[in-house]
C-alpha cells in the first residue's frame, strides 16, 4: 500500500477527504511545552487488497528508535479497517482511505522524532520531525 503521512496542527477525516490546517511541518519549536498535533495519512490501497481487514499501528520514537512514552506507556495507536470496493471498480486500480490521529498536550524535550506507521504489521510509512525551543 503507498501511503503519505503529513505531520500538521489539526487534521480531520470527513467524508473521504482529510481536511489539514497547518499541515507539513518538520520542526516543532516547543520543546518542553504542550502542544496540539496532528498525523494524517492518506492510504492507497490496491484494488486486490479491499474487502479485507487490515491493522493499523502509528507509533513515536525517538531518533534513536525508543519508543516515547506518555504517562508511563508508549505512544502508541492502533486501528483497523476495512476498504470496501464499489460496484464496478476495475481490477488494478486503488481506492484511498484517509485517517488521522490528534494528540493534544503532547510534552516533547528538544531533540529528533518519527512517527511510523505499520500496516499489518509491516514497515508502511514514516515522518520524521526535530523538537527545539522556542526562539527568546
Amino acid at each position: 500500500m503507498d501511503v503519505t503521512l503529513l505531520l500538521c496542527d489539526h487534521a480531520e477525516a470527513i467524508n473521504g477527504k482529510l481536511y489539514v490546517m497547518g499541515g507539513g511541518w518538520n520542526i516543532l519549536l516547543a520543546a518542553g511545552q504542550p502542544v496540539n498535533t496532528s498525523v494524517a495519512a492518506l492510504i492507497a490501497v490496491p484494488w486486490d487488497r479491499t474487502n479485507q481487514r487490515h491493522e493499523l499501528r502509528l507509533e513515536l520514537v525517538t531518533g534513536d528508535g525508543d519508543a516515547v512514552e506518555v504517562n508511563g506507556q508508549p505512544l502508541l495507536m492502533a486501528n483497523e479497517f476495512e476498504l470496501g470496493r464499489p460496484p464496478g471498480t476495475k481490477p488494478g486500480s486503488s481506492l484511498n482511505a484517509p485517517f488521522v490521529w490528534n494528540v493534544n498536550g503532547l510534552v516533547l524535550d528538544a531533540g529528533s522524532y518519527e512517527w511510523k506507521l505499520a500496516i499489518d504489521g509491516e514497515p508502511a510509512a514514516g515522518r520524521a520531525f526535530t523538537v527545539a525551543p522556542r526562539p527568546a
